[in-house]
């Protein structure tokens, strides 16, 4: 309830925040006039204004992003004066750089999140404050360090969880709760892993932590950025706003199935290839099947050289193949050495027959003159190079994995299990992309086509880059017209601009991350992780070899068979026991109505897993409703037509390959309004892992839940009120 003289305060504080938007708009605009200044061409070398240009582009967007919602409250010591805590931070430079508002990341903004009233942290006072736009409309005051005091941030935490979804998740920063703040800010170098079940936060979570990491290590991050790895482009979709709403842009965001540069796979395989395939078992299959493919001739393969008639025997080839693997090098690359090899044999052999009686080894000139006229002719024979292509062919990751699946002879060659055998169709599946990445370095790059490639990557990226700073800042094409009398299309054509960046990859550091399969990140987010098989996290690993990452999962949740048992199975081949492990209990998403409902299905899949507590609760209880056939797609349009009436989101579940419904494993990570599960007995029969589909599919609701069913309801979704008609 307002206390007396509520209304004067919430004016001062009115006037604060518009000082503090003042001074925003005029670091802005500084930063625009440093844009333009760097898109004209004044000062410096072409090549610092190219940095100007970025750097410039950067901090605007991080300023934009402070353009609502820019200071969450104000926290009150027992000494001292008082600070205010917002989405960036801002200096009073006219007082000695004094704070105006503290970025929520600094050290000094920590109380705001974690004190409470048994554990004040030194603070008297909490004050959050309730914001329209731009503008402060409330607060609310919390009295910290006094006896029977509440917890801080209930009623902004509460505020923010009942409120209705929408398009994408939103960030968490203005109620960030005490445990959450306390992985966010952990001070581990390693891999970070953080357990939760649905609805406790687990991937915002790791989304903050990023940007605090960004925050506190920028330069060791940020020239090398961050990846965040999702389980579906819908999932990454939902999460994508949170980082750039928090002003941190040098993120790329994938699926497994993107991991190598040109493939963008989302197809699976049946349960049980895909637990062949996400085996550690398959390095020595594709190691296997490589080298199946450095060959030895059953019979001598013939060459004429110099007009001597020769032959490249099994002795030669077997020289020249044992030489070429003691190298160590890639297969493609040692292919130069198995030429080298056979080459030496072939030229010693001729020169032998070409000189007998005339040509001598102490005619060193006339001998080396032999030599280099075999060694021009050799280089351009077309049976030469059958012969090598024979015996050591160059080997893409994809020609070599589709012979391997199509050929039963190399499976077995391969020590490959048959069940591998397959028709290659238009796709690849998603546990097909490690073992293509893991080939990449099997057989290292063709040298040939390396060059070819490369020139073309760096003439897209110079037209991309273009593109990129035309677009440039969200200026106001008009002002900038009126400040330069010229449009921006005017000021740079796309081609001189990429002229005068020649030979420099000038492109925004996520699309030059994305599109190089060779680039190390600085750290990487891992989420729904308990589905990634062994193979998948020996791309992770490689892609960081900082080993800086943070896990997120859920155990119980595990829907593939080639997920992860624990996390020390998964984690210890590449960091040992070096990993920090942190859960969170409480679910802010799951309303306990619905939670518990979820818990007894939980404690017959995983007795041994503690489902999370719900801070709330809505009121309504979970219905369910048995149907006929025919009542079916009667009973889901109501449910959609009712929802449509309602503020929200809301969303259909059901068995794979049901009509106008999404599975389990689509929906997984996302969350809305309501939810409606269709034929709960189906999903569970849908293999081992079906009782964790239809744990995720019955968390996903945050105020609403129903369940459609035509066969007997699972006993353990006993717990639903059952219902004759649709519940409102």
């Amino acid at each position: 309830m307002p206390f007396q003289g509520y209304d004067e305060e919430l004016r001062s504080e009115q006037d604060y925040i518009a000082d503090l938007y003042v001074r925003l708009d005029a670091e802005r605009a500084r930063v625009a006039a440093e844009y333009r200044a760097a898109l004209r061409g004044t000062g410096g070398t072409p090549m610092e204004r190219d940095v100007q240009v970025r750097d410039s582009a950067k901090r605007a967007r991080r300023l934009d992003v402070a353009d609502t919602g820019l200071c969450f409250g104000r926290l009150d010591p027992v000494a001292g004066d008082h600070s205010y805590i917002g989405r960036i931070g801002i200096l009073d430079e006219e007082a000695d750089y004094e704070p105006l508002l503290l970025d929520w990341r600094a050290p000094a903004s920590r109380a705001f999140y974690v004190a409470t009233g048994a554990h004040p942290e030194g603070m008297r006072r909490r004050r959050q404050f309730h914001s329209h736009g731009r503008r402060l409309v409330g607060f609310t005051d919390e009295v910290l360090g006094r006896p029977g005091a509440d917890d801080g941030g209930d009623a902004a935490l509460l505020a923010a969880v009942n409120a209705p979804r929408g398009e994408g998740m939103r960030d968490i920063v203005a109620t960030i709760q005490a445990e959450q703040d306390e992985i966010i800010r952990l001070d581990h170098p390693g891999v970070t892993v953080i357990e939760g079940g649905p609805g406790t936060g687990k991937t915002v979570v790791a989304l903050h932590r990023v940007a605090y990491l960004l925050y506190t290590q920028r330069e060791r991050i940020e020239r090398h950025g961050v990846l965040v790895v999702g389980p579906n482009p819908a999932f990454l979709d939902h999460i994508g706003r949170v980082l750039p709403s928090l002003g941190e842009s040098d993120v790329v965001f994938a699926t497994t199935g993107d991991l190598v540069p040109g493939l963008h796979v989302t197809a699976e395989d049946t349960a049980d290839v895909a637990r062949l395939k996400g085996s550690r078992a398959m390095l020595d299959v594709l190691a296997a099947a490589v080298a199946d493919r450095q060959r030895l001739p059953e019979d001598p393969l013939p060459i004429t050289l110099g007009g001597v008639a020769l032959q490249v025997d099994a002795d030669t080839a077997a020289w020249a193949r044992d030489e070429a693997r003691a190298s160590g090098r890639p297969h493609n690359e040692a292919r130069a050495v198995f030429t080298e090899i056979v080459t030496y044999v072939l030229t010693e052999r001729a020169m032998g027959r070409i000189g007998r009686g005339w040509l001598s080894r102490s005619d060193r000139t006339a001998w080396e003159q032999l030599r280099t006229e075999l060694l021009r002719e050799l280089a351009g024979d077309d049976d030469f190079t059958a012969v090598l292509d024979a015996l050591w062919p160059v080997l893409d990751p994809e020609t070599l994995l589709a012979s391997l699946y199509t050929s039963p002879a190399r499976l077995r060659a391969a020590g490959a299990d048959p069940r591998l055998g397959r028709v290659v169709g238009p796709a690849w599946t998603v546990f097909d992309v490690p073992l293509l990445d893991e080939l990449v370095d099997l057989l290292g790059r063709d040298p040939d086509a390396a060059v070819d490639r490369t020139a073309e990557k760096e003439r897209a990226a110079e037209a991309e880059y273009a593109d990129a700073v035309m677009e440039g800042m969200r200026l106001d094409r008009e002002e900038l017209d009126e400040d330069l009398g010229v449009t921006v299309g005017d000021l740079i054509h796309a081609g001189a601009l990429a002229e005068r960046f020649e030979e420099r990859d000038t492109r925004e550091l996520a699309e030059r991350a994305a599109a190089d399969r060779d680039w190390t990140y600085r750290h990487v987010v891992v989420d729904e992780a308990q589905e990634l098989s062994e193979m998948d996290w020996r791309v992770l690993m490689r892609r960081c070899p900082g080993r800086s990452f943070t896990v997120v999962g859920d155990l119980a949740q595990r829907r593939s068979p080639a997920g992860a048992t624990s996390w020390e199975a998964a984690l210890a081949p590449y960091v040992e026991d070096r990993w920090a492990y942190r859960s969170l209990t409480v679910s802010y998403r799951t309303p306990a109505e619905i939670m518990a409902v979820a818990a007894a299905l939980l404690a017959e899949f995983a007795p041994d897993v503690r489902p999370p507590e719900s801070v709330r609760a809505s009121g309504v209880r979970p219905w369910s409703r048995r149907v006929t056939e025919d009542e079916l797609s009667g009973a889901v349009e109501e449910f959609v037509r009712d929802e449509a009436g309602r503020e929200g989101t809301s969303v259909v579940i059901g068995p794979v390959g049901v009509p106008g419904t999404v599975s389990a494993s689509e929906s997984k990570g996302l969350e809305f309004d309501a939810v409606l599960v269709v034929d709960p007995d189906r999903i569970l029969a849908e293999g081992a892992r079906g009782a964790a589909e239809l744990y995720v599919a019955l968390t996903r609701a945050t105020q609403r839940l129903g369940v459609l069913h035509r066969g007997p309801l699972p006993a353990a979704l006993r717990g639903l009120a059952e219902v004759e008609a649709s519940v409102r």
